[in-house]
């Protein structure tokens, strides 16, 4: 019986396809490393791409052929793309035309003919030189995204420049394989008929998608939504992704560049939002086992064989990238953040890299040695690249504001003094001011004050988190002062230096939630109040007597309900004040 029961067990784990152990030690691995890395600072992506060389051929060994992952994680890319897709519409496309051709043409096309230099001058041969340089050019779209995601970057302007480069290099991919095969021994031989054919063939693909895309996909998923259900419609989702993903792939483009234009097509449909919720999950997914395949891919046998030639290479391709994105960045007009931020981000090789140096060696341009090589550089690069990012954004200098039109705070006497002039400071000056009673406000933000003055109002710029600020503020003569800035650790800073240095002066303040307003109570706040508290109490209240409740009824519930509330805060808020001088006298005792 235990025999049977063990061939049973082996059978479920290394049955045909991806054996179950497997599926688990890739799950365990991006559960275990990703929060761990993100808690240190360090971001995701090199939490999967540590988790991956931890499971990898040159770790614990779990797996042998990571390409076969990387394959199979790529509609992650894929997917990603396909979402992007969905945020833009072709409006925005349209207006993007310049940064893509003109921002992307200009920094491939440089930064092909800097990088090929590296090869030339470690003495390879131009035609090796050119396609090592070529494939390091291709950023890396899935690393890039996905730190755009966790920057909150992506729907910026600098974020969408970025996007509009990593397109054209999508489009690029396609050319580029072109020339691979003309500089390939006897390339010369392919005809100017083939080569016009294959591009009708392109043309041909994405034309068919555009047709497709504006024709039939509404009426399918209006059919669907109508006599399908919701995994019917998560299934046609996927199908139009990686249908459109196939078709350009047939037509000798990227599946990438196929899932964007299908995301496009379909950002004005009424289903969009629908779509983007069916496929996020399987995007993440299969985005982080990306990741992994790549941790995986890193040969380190390769590595410890060539490492001065990898010593010399990856720094030497990403210095040269990195010079030419910022100066393209810089003779394009963008601020020096800007085309710095760009240029440590895009300094990696890219999974097009993967296909450009497959191709080259089919061709007999470079041999198997030199594609293990080059792959091995994308990679290490594909690995220092957050690493580079969480340097840039320590040490890298902050962009000052521009103070033109802004007086800071020097002197200032009224009554009341209030920090920060948001949406929620705005609303509470107009009831003070109807009154009669004086009052100071400083914002740190200049763009707030400079939108602030056109309107009648005198704002002073100042950082109410800083003593000095507070003292030419006024703080100390003023016989109320309110925090409303637009940031919960300033707010807190703010009450606990207030409560500090003029321990008399009553502070109310604006807390973000109920956590928080934890934290201002014991920080020494007079009064704070949740901002989304009491205008969902009016909403709620709105609701009842629009359900047809009796007026009496519902102020008699809502009375009820704040009354709980307002006790379960108080037994909150005591028992945390309590829990909090019990940790400290302890600590003390020790």
């Amino acid at each position: 019986m235990a025999t049977e029961v063990t061939a049973a067990a082996e059978a479920a784990g290394h049955g045909g396809g991806l054996p179950l152990l497997s599926v688990v030690v890739l799950l365990a691995a991006a559960v275990l490393a990703v929060p761990l890395f993100r808690k240190m600072g360090l971001g995701s992506v090199l939490g999967y791409l540590a988790a991956g060389l931890a499971i990898g051929p040159f770790g614990l060994g779990f797996f042998h052929d990571p390409q076969a992952i990387i394959h199979v994680a790529e509609l992650g890319v894929v997917l990603f793309l396909f979402v992007i897709g969905l945020e833009m519409q072709p409006s925005r496309i349209w207006a993007m035309r310049g940064e893509i051709f003109v921002l992307g043409f200009a920094q491939v096309l440089l930064a092909i003919a800097l990088l090929t230099c590296v090869g030339l001058a470690l003495g390879f041969p131009v035609a090796a030189s050119f396609v090592s340089g070529t494939g390091f050019v291709l950023t890396s779209t899935a690393i890039v995204m996905q730190m755009l995601a966790e920057r909150n970057e992506i729907a910026l302007p600098k974020g969408r420049r970025i996007i509009a480069i990593l397109l054209f290099e999508d489009l690029a991919i396609v050319p580029l394989l072109a020339m691979v095969a003309f500089l390939a021994p006897g390339g010369e031989e392919v005809t100017l008929p083939q080569r016009l054919a294959g591009v009708a063939i392109g043309l041909g693909c994405i034309a068919a998608l555009v047709a497709a895309g504006r024709y039939l996909l509404n009426p399918m998923f209006a059919f669907l939504a109508r006599f399908g259900g919701r995994e019917v419609m998560t299934a046609a989702a996927l199908l139009v992704v990686l249908g459109s993903a196939l078709l350009m792939q047939w037509g000798g483009l990227s599946m990438a560049m196929g899932a964007f234009l299908a995301g496009v097509l379909l950002s004005e449909s009424s289903f969009r939002h629908q779509l983007e919720a069916d496929v996020e999950p399987f995007r993440g997914l299969l985005l982080g086992l990306f990741f992994l395949g790549v941790g995986m891919a890193l040969d380190l046998r390769i590595i410890a064989g060539n490492w001065a030639l990898i010593a010399i290479c990856v720094p030497a391709y990403m210095l040269l990238k990195m010079l030419v994105i910022y100066c393209v960045g810089r003779t394009l007009r963008a601020s020096r953040s800007e085309a710095l931020e760009r240029a440590v981000l895009m300094a990696q090789g890219g999974e097009f890299a993967f296909v450009l140096y497959s191709s080259a060696m089919q061709f007999g341009i470079i041999n198997g040695q030199n594609n293990a090589v080059l792959t091995a550089i994308v990679i290490v690069s594909m690995v220092l690249t957050p690493l580079m990012v969480i340097l840039h954004d320590r040490l890298a200098p902050k962009p000052a504001p521009s103070l033109d039109g802004v007086e800071a705070a020097q002197g200032l006497e009224a009554r009341v003094l209030m920090i920060g002039f948001g949406r929620m400071g705005q609303i509470i000056s107009q009831p003070l001011i109807a009154r009669g009673h004086s009052i100071s406000i400083i914002e740190k933000d200049p763009q707030t004050i400079r939108d602030a003055n056109e309107f009648g109002f005198k704002i002073w710029y100042g950082d109410g988190a800083r003593l000095d600020i507070l003292h030419s503020a006024g703080a100390g003569n003023a016989s109320l002062i309110i925090a409303v800035p637009g940031d919960r650790e300033a707010t807190t800073r703010i009450v606990e230096l207030i409560k500090h240095e003029f321990p008399l002066v009553p502070v109310i303040a604006r807390a973000f939630d109920r956590e928080h307003a934890l934290e201002l109570i014991e920080a020494g706040a007079d009064f704070q109040l949740r901002e989304t508290l009491e205008s969902a109490f009016v909403m709620g209240r709105e609701a009842l007597l629009q359900l047809g409740d009796d007026p009496d009824e519902v102020d008699e519930v809502m009375e009820e309900i704040r009354g709980r509330d307002a006790e379960r805060f108080k037994m909150e808020c005591v028992g945390g004040i309590f829990a909090g001088r019990d940790l400290l006298l302890s600590n003390r005792a020790d």
